[in-house]
């Protein structure tokens, strides 16, 4: 085996002349690396080989290669190297993206587990528990273990959390989001980088952005989202969805790529970035407050609206008689906060409807089954009484119609119709409960305004008026850009427009549209 490294290290030595790094040794040794794990580990070495570093001759002794005076560092195949790269490793060359790690919360992440929050995973569950819950996407605290052959004791290793204690000194892992040994920007750009961690009931985010409609469109046009661009910058290098990364970490037209999560978008959502929009309601120059009749906050009585001098411009539900509330409903104003809109961040019931629409999305529920959706939406909304009786009478159903309406599609395709029943017994597991008396429409979720929730629509309303007359706009441009209006007369909106007429504040909207874009 030596006598084939000396043959080599005249050819390795003229490839990799120009490998920097700080842990760059002899040439010899990045030649070692490179002929021995090309054959034990070609997986990693192919990785690495078609990856930014490979091309750039950054080798495994510039990432690896380590000093005596490391915690970590022992001797193989007659190179000082270390196992761990750590975000201060990547830092001599990564410096001003290892110092926004170092800043953001996702450094902090391994905290947590000598906190009192890990006293249910450590105690209660156990350190398997642990391990697998937590520590695998927090991160822990790496120790060294002389007596290792790598000197990481096996308790913590391998981990690469992502606010990972280093021995070091450092925090993080820069492989939690740009895995090895590809580090591929690609990768990181994509939700599927970030859903690793973020996910479950806890902190479902994964869940919720492929159920809403960045997700969906994200991977309907993942093959027009440009991913291994240098710059990627949203509205230039791509335009059909945006990802976890594009409003939290990537570039824009008037920022710079950041590495820390939360100087872009904070964690609770109050810097100024985080102001425009639909987050205007929870910005700390603004306070809203507000009153209603049930616990749940569907039914509002007053809303009030605080006014840049410091008064409150109240808006009071004229449909509400003063015996639909009590005196105690109205003395305690709530002010608006998160979960105003995102109540249903960790439990996630569907509506029907949306349910069918999501599965015939991924083709769950074929399509070309004749009125599968009209059958499958039936069939999921009958009245059960028990589980039982759900799953007897979704089969049926199904089976049922299709035997008096479509026998041939019951004879051709019985394999289909057996697998549309099954998914719909699981939907309908999955948001009915019978013996918690939960149903459809039990826990609407209060974001948007779907067809069954009430959402933006239980402020912003006609019926929510001042005392003299005022009501909050609940006009669709007030949230919304209207792309595209078809009509046969498309040059209509350049008329003079009253305020009498309906949709006059679309019109006008659409009126500045045309007027700003396409009127020289």
């Amino acid at each position: 085996m030596r006598k084939y490294f000396a043959f080599f290290i005249p050819f390795v030595w003229l490839i990799f002349t120009f490998s920097t790094g700080f842990g760059a040794q002899e040439p010899s040794d990045a030649g070692k690396c490179m002929t021995c794990h090309k054959e034990k580990t070609h997986g990693l070495y192919q990785q690495w080989l078609e990856s930014a570093h490979g091309e750039h001759n950054v080798t495994c002794i510039s990432c690896h290669g380590a000093k005596k005076s490391d915690a970590d560092a022992f001797m193989h195949e007659e190179a000082l190297i270390a196992t761990l790269v750590t975000p201060k490793d990547c830092g001599q060359c990564h410096e001003k993206e290892a110092e926004e790690v170092a800043n953001s919360y996702h450094a902090t992440a391994g905290e947590i587990l000598e906190s009192k929050d890990a006293y249910l995973a450590q105690v209660i569950g156990g350190h398997p528990v642990a391990i697998t819950g937590c520590e695998s996407c927090h991160g822990t605290k790496i120790e060294v273990d002389p007596d290792s052959p790598n000197m990481l004791s096996k308790e913590d290793w391998p981990n690469s959390g992502i606010g990972r204690i280093n021995p070091d000194g450092s925090k993080g892992s820069c492989n939690a989001c740009h895995m090895r040994h590809s580090f591929s920007k690609a990768q990181a750009r994509q939700p599927e980088a970030c859903s690793k961690c973020h996910l479950g009931p806890d902190h479902p985010q994964k869940e919720i952005y492929e159920a809403s409609k960045h997700g969906n469109t994200y991977f309907t046009n993942v093959d027009k989202m440009n991913l291994d661009s240098d710059r990627w910058i949203v509205g230039e290098d791509y335009n059909v969805a945006p990802t976890c990364a594009t409003c939290h970490i990537s570039a824009t037209k008037s920022q710079e790529v950041t590495h820390d999560v939360g100087q872009r978008i904070s964690w609770t959502l109050r810097p100024e970035v985080s102001y425009a929009g639909i987050h205007w309601h929870i910005a700390e120059k603004n306070t809203v407050k507000y009153t209603s009749v049930d616990d749940e906050r569907e039914t509002m009585i007053e809303v009030r609206a605080e006014q840049p001098d410091g008064s409150f411009r109240t808006y009071r539900n004229t449909r509400l008689a003063s015996g639909d509330y009590s005196a105690e409903d109205t003395e305690h104003y709530r002010v608006m906060d998160c979960v105003d809109c995102h109540n249903r961040a960790t439990h996630i019931y569907e509506q029907p409807e949306r349910a069918v629409d999501s599965r015939m999305r991924v083709d769950k529920i074929p399509r070309e089954l004749p009125f599968i959706k009209r059958e499958a939406l039936a069939a999921l909304t009958n009245n059960y009484n028990t589980v039982e009786a759900a799953m007897t009478g979704i089969a049926n159903h199904l089976q049922g119609f299709y035997r008096r309406n479509h026998p041939e599609v019951l004879r051709s395709k019985p394999a289909e119709i057996d697998t549309v029943i099954t998914v719909l017994q699981e939907t309908w597991k999955r948001n009915i409960h019978p013996e918690m008396n939960i149903t459809w429409g039990s826990y609407p979720s209060h974001i948007g305004h779907e067809r069954d929730d009430a959402g933006c629509f239980r402020c912003h309303n006609s019926y929510m008026k001042t005392e003299t007359g005022e009501t909050i706009d609940n006009d669709c441009t007030l949230c919304h850009s209207v792309l595209a209006n078809e009509s046969p007369e498309p040059f209509q909106y350049l008329n003079t427009i009253t305020d009498k007429e309906p949709e006059a504040a679309l019109k006008r909207y659409l009126q500045r549209e045309f007027l700003d874009y396409f009127v020289e």
